[in-house]
């Protein structure tokens, strides 16, 4: 997206934001209560490059060279474009939505409910990151960690039964490819389980654990990711392809404590991939990150998941500033010393990096349907250049700002 069409989206959702209401009432069809909701985001990144252009054309990771610098340093884009219509009965709910900017179809199930428990099928978030089964119109940064971009596994088409209690719940599901082709594929299990020790007002302890295993697509996996930053185009750390992966199996643990304005979460997630040629791969990433509601507004606690509150001065709106520590290690190999003088070292096994960020955030909600986000993330990144022979550091800064509509 041109800066024009973004300052032209900017006031677009501002005007927009004044007369939004969220959960649009529609008819009540069939005994179930229709409602339509959509999200609107426009997002602009400027990059401080290093070594890498993280928004030049693609090319390998850790070589230095004119070839990845196409002379731009910042990008802006329209995010997401998403439409979702929902339908509440006593027995039934039903969901079905389409996110026309990345033409992918969302969330599309029906769910029988049976008191706190339910049964559902169809397409549906994997129960197994924290992270990603929040609403993506309240993450506490614009960009997902770097543990849920690499290992979370999101929507996909199956079927799932959990039990959602007040203090405890589990989720266990059977699942195959996403809904929409060409994007998540394999068929594969999951599982969660959450249980609040403490569950007041404004004063409760999530605890979690989660595992999902599911094969491969044609024996294919590259594990690569942004340095948090959603608009890059370039990774510093990256596995490469793996032509002989037959499956992934991810772990995770998560933690949540709220204490009146103030939120800590924390997750990490560990994933092995089986080969049929070389040997296993084993990788990991984590996170830990701390919010205040600088206005006084506290979280929620619902199905294992913290919510965020309307403001409580709607016209001055909800503040919140934050911080957020993430770490990658995709090295599951080493560096030999050369053997002959002169010589150069040599790598065994995957090197695919190790890299590390500091994201600082601001957050603004306005009334009840409007946000603008700001961060700032400092990277460091370390990874084995077989062209350098060496290991090369590369260590940029990004900017980015955030403005969303949601109803």
């Amino acid at each position: 997206m041109k800066r024009a069409q973004l300052f032209t989206a900017i006031a677009t959702l501002a005007a927009m934001s004044a007369a939004a209401h969220a959960d649009i009432a529609i008819d009540v069809i069939g005994g179930s209560e229709v409602s339509l909701e959509g999200l609107i985001q426009a997002e602009g990144d400027w990059f401080n490059n290093d070594i890498l252009d993280l928004n030049g054309p693609s090319s390998p990771p850790a070589t230095p060279g004119p070839a990845n610098n196409d002379g731009k340093d910042s990008e802006f884009e329209m995010r997401r474009a998403e439409i979702i219509l929902k339908g509440k009965g006593t027995t039934f709910d039903w969901v079905m939505g389409y996110d026309a900017k990345a033409n992918k179809w969302l969330d599309a199930n029906v769910r029988w409910k049976l008191g706190n428990s339910y049964l559902a099928a169809g397409q549906y978030k994997q129960p197994n990151s924290l992270e990603e089964l929040s609403s993506t119109r309240h993450n506490d940064f614009i960009s997902k960690a770097m543990v849920t971009n690499l290992f979370g596994v999101a929507r996909r088409v199956g079927v799932v039964w959990a039990d959602d209690e007040p203090n405890w719940g589990y989720a266990v599901s059977t699942f195959t490819r996403e809904l929409t082709r060409n994007l998540g594929e394999g068929n594969g299990y999951g599982a969660r389980a959450y249980w609040a020790p403490i569950n007041h007002s404004g004063n409760w302890l999530h605890l979690g654990a989660s595992l999902v295993d599911y094969g491969t697509h044609e024996n294919m996996l590259r594990l690569r990711v942004r340095p948090d930053a959603d608009l890059a185009t370039g990774r510093l750390v990256d596995t490469g392809n793996f032509t002989d992966a037959e499956r992934q199996r991810t772990y995770g643990l998560e933690g949540v404590w709220v204490g009146g304005a103030f939120k800590v979460q924390s997750e990490y997630m560990g994933s092995h991939v089986s080969r049929q040629v070389h040997d296993s791969f084993d990788g990991e990433s984590w996170y830990v990150q701390g919010v205040w509601n600088i206005t006084g507004e506290t979280w929620g606690y619902k199905s294992g998941l913290p919510t965020t509150p309307l403001p409580n001065e709607p016209a001055s709106g909800m503040w919140q500033v934050g911080v957020r520590y993430d770490n990658t290690d995709l090295n599951d190999g080493f560096v030999a010393a050369p053997t002959t003088p002169g010589g150069f070292p040599t790598a065994s096994g995957v090197l695919g990096g190790k890299e590390s960020n500091w994201t600082f955030g601001v957050n603004w909600y306005w009334h009840s349907n409007f946000k603008v986000a700001a961060n700032y993330v400092m990277v460091t990144s370390e990874r084995f250049s077989s062209t350098a022979h060496a290991v090369v550091d590369d260590n940029p800064d990004i900017f980015e700002v955030r403005l969303q509509l949601y109803w």
